[in-house]
């Protein structure tokens, strides 16, 4: 029996009068053009492909399609290098998120996609919607959130403009992570004034789905009703893709209306309509509304199937009076979504929005013609051929030049202008080392209850995998000196560094989501970074097999000409069959201390070097593949064995910084060996040699036969006990005044 048709169906329309929509003037499209970022070879190809002047709805269309934000006009060429397979990669690049085999029938979705322009206009909403999106894009592939990250820089934290920032950015992702469920175990924060007129705000969200319930955003099915889901469109948004595809100058603050307003408890509703939804058989596709909203989900879901889409906007749920055509497909308002349903499903989806108080509207349906259509109140508003946005979407390949490569430093030749001990302190309580604890105490890491490792216990954050024993590890990371001295050795070691974080709580790594954020490429220098950087990354994923299957890029991130630092930061993912055997990094009583790794006293580009010798210059730490491999194999395989009691990679600030956290976690001492004297002293604590561990055993006799086998250098660091720091020649320092030390500054900072 069929059934009735819905109240909210589009009604039918005329065609007969609708051959050509509202033509702008040439001038003033010219112009607009300009205004709305097409370069002027740009807006002629759109003009070709149209074969006429656009109506604002269709210039607003081409030129968020083609906008920096969207098309990947100036990256796509170097992406693809990056490996993207896999046995265990189920979807790579190209869909909401990556896609991998978990094993026991699950799989982990996930992707890290940056907020950075409105987070710096205001803080608060561009962070909150920053978690909102990334959120949508995992569940929209039919996964339930299971755990937030984010990877955050900020400038100078001297500045007012900083403390504001950072202010509202770490409460607007607690306020929605938070108010939505699903909790924040993990992330970084660093400072650099480089960051000081741009900040980043790169938000990452993992999922879990079963592997053969994996929903897509390919439309098909001529005749399938289009159908809108979620809050109603408002004029907040609008041109945010365009926004984030420039660079900032001095007024930026007024772009305030292309930021968007996120509302959590719409999100956790439209989470739970979607599951339930997902549930029956009613879905042929689905797509988040995120940068160019409407515009974005429509054309490249149609794109995608090979079909055209036609759409009347008289029935897009509105929240504001009289919006146009051309604000309802550029707005970019929070928690909705788009989907291809299939004919007489209609009723069984809109009673489960309806009950979750959602909005739930008809606006379409899937043609054969190829081409977007879009109708408002009964006039033709575009009339575009959907290949062409794609296939002739700008690509270029922009000039490059190499960054100068800078000269290895002797340590040997750089005096250490404090004695370690206070070395240690100043840097333990430094910004870019000290406690985060300000920040995670705003952040509810454990709702849901399968958190297994906080920040601040792990390398990376463990959540279990409900109802089996086995979890998932979790990591951000980057090293942006790095990058700024050496893009390629930059880039190869944030790949290494998220593979050894994973690795070092005794999880397999699988695969990274990566958010490139770089700054102007138009300008070769910066074009020249990120091409080094993606070819480090990528050097990197093939020898570890830690493939990239999702990822971002921001490009702008400049302010009145002055860049950040090259920052590709890195999400990875890997699995553990048993969580029992997950590691931290707190040391206990009567264990013996080793370092795992070889350690030469690389200063180049330490925070020894900047933070305490006032330095920021040499070659960063070299990464050897082969021996981060080695190294990382047979830590994992000790791991898994029982035989280590803790374990911390060496990253920054060297050895004595890693010893020195794993002691406050433990909340234990530990009396060290005297450096060796084939190294100085600062070199051998503070150098950033990488491809490292700190191990905590039971049995060294045992853990050295093994690593003696394993063809891997271990050196002895000491036995732990007590409450004090001993280093021999140096001082003793209580633990309590390194907490001190450690804790100390950000909420001095935030006080003020």
């Amino acid at each position: 029996m069929p059934k009735p048709p819905l109240d909210n169906c589009p009604a039918p329309v005329d065609n007969a009068h609708m051959s050509t929509p509202v033509l702008l003037a040439p001038d003033r499209a010219k112009q607009l053009a300009a205004e709305f970022g097409l370069k002027p070879d740009e807006y002629e190809r759109a003009l070709a492909i149209l074969g006429r002047t656009p109506s604002l709805t269709e210039l607003g269309i081409f030129s968020v399609m083609w906008s920096e934000h969207c098309s990947y006009k100036s990256s796509r060429y170097w992406l693809k290098q990056l490996p993207t397979k896999a046995p265990w990669v189920i979807h790579g690049p190209g869909e909401n998120a990556g896609v991998i085999d978990i094993g026991e029938g699950l799989a982990a979705i996930f992707k890290m996609e940056s907020h950075n322009h409105p987070s710096f206009i205001e803080p608060y909403q561009g962070a909150a919607t920053g978690v909102g999106g990334i959120l949508r894009d995992v569940f929209t592939m039919g996964a339930r959130p299971i755990a937030n990250l984010n990877a955050l820089r900020f400038g100078d934290p001297s500045l007012p403009k900083t403390q504001q920032v950072l202010d509202g950015v770490v409460r607007g992702i607690g306020g929605y992570g938070n108010c939505v469920g699903v909790p924040t175990v993990g992330g970084e924060v660093n400072f650099h004034p480089a960051y000081n007129g741009n900040p980043l705000v790169n938000a990452m969200t993992v999922g879990i789905a079963p592997k053969d319930r994996i929903f897509l955003s390919a439309a098909a099915g001529i005749g399938n009703p289009v159908v809108y889901v979620g809050s109603k469109t408002g004029r907040d948004g609008i041109h945010g893709a365009t926004m984030s595809s420039a660079e900032f100058s001095a007024d930026s603050e007024e772009k305030r209306p292309t930021v968007q307003v996120g509302d959590p408890y719409s999100e956790k509703l439209l989470i739970e309509a979607c599951m339930e939804l997902m549930a029956t058989d009613a879905i042929v596709a689905i797509q988040d509304m995120g940068a160019a909203g409407l515009t974005s989900s429509s054309v490249e879901m149609a794109g995608k199937g090979g079909v055209g889409i036609e759409l009347n906007l008289d029935n897009v749920p509105q929240r504001e009076d009289g919006m146009s055509a051309y604000e309802m497909m550029l707005s970019e308002s929070q928690e909705r979504m788009l989907m291809i349903l299939k004919p007489g499903e209609e009723h069984v989806a809109e009673a489960i929005f309806r009950k979750w108080e959602l909005d739930f509207a008809v606006i379409g349906h899937l043609t054969d013609t190829g081409r977007i259509v879009i109708k408002h109140k009964g006039a033709l508003e575009a009339d575009i051929l959907l290949a062409p946005l794609e296939s002739e979407a700008p690509l270029y390949q922009r000039p490059t030049a190499p960054t100068p490569k800078q000269p290895l430093l002797d340590a040997t030749t750089i005096q250490a202008p404090l004695p370690t001990a206070e070395a240690l302190e100043k840097l333990i309580g430094s910004p870019d080392l000290c406690s985060r604890r300000w920040i995670w105490d705003q952040y509810d890491s454990t709702v849901g209850g399968q958190t297994v490792k906080r920040p601040g216990a792990a390398d990376a954050a463990i959540v279990r995998l409900e109802d089996t024993n086995r979890a998932l590890a979790m990591t951000t990371d980057c090293t942006p000196r790095y990058c700024a001295a050496d893009p390629e050795e930059g880039g190869k070691q944030a790949v290494a560094e998220a593979w050894r974080n994973i690795t070092a709580t005794g999880a397999t790594p699988l695969a990274i989501t990566d958010n490139m954020n770089f700054g102007n490429p138009e300008k070769p220098e910066i074009m020249g970074q990120f091409a080094s950087a993606v070819i480090g990354m990528a050097e990197a994923c093939k020898a570890l097999d830690f493939p990239v299957v999702s990822g971002n890029v921001s490009l702008y991130n400049e302010t009145e000409g002055k860049g950040i630092l090259p920052t590709p930061a890195i999400g990875g993912v890997g699995v553990l069959e048993d969580v029992s055997k997950a590691l931290g990094y707190a040391i206990g009583e009567g264990q013996e201390l080793f370092l795992v790794g070889e350690s030469r006293g690389h200063l180049g580009q330490s925070l020894w070097l900047r933070d305490i010798a006032g330095r920021e210059e040499g070659a960063p730490p070299p990464v050897d593949l082969a021996v981060e491999r080695r190294n990382g194999d047979f830590i994992r395989a000790q791991i898994q064995s029982r035989a280590l009691a803790a374990c911390h990679d060496v990253a920054d600030g060297g050895l004595l910084v890693a010893i020195t956290e794993m002691a406050m976690e433990g909340n234990t001492g530990a009396t060290l060996e005297a450096a060796p004297a084939t190294l100085p002293e600062h070199a051998w604590w503070f150098g950033e040699d990488q491809s490292r561990y700190v191990v905590a055993v039971r049995d060294a006799a045992a853990f050295q036969s093994a690593a003696k086998a394993a063809g891997v250098p271990v050196t002895r660091l000491g036995r732990t006990g007590g409450k004090d720091l001993v280093i021999p020649g140096t001082a003793s320092i209580s633990l309590e005044s390194l907490r001190a030390a450690h804790e100390r500054f950000l909420p001095a900072l935030m006080a003020r």
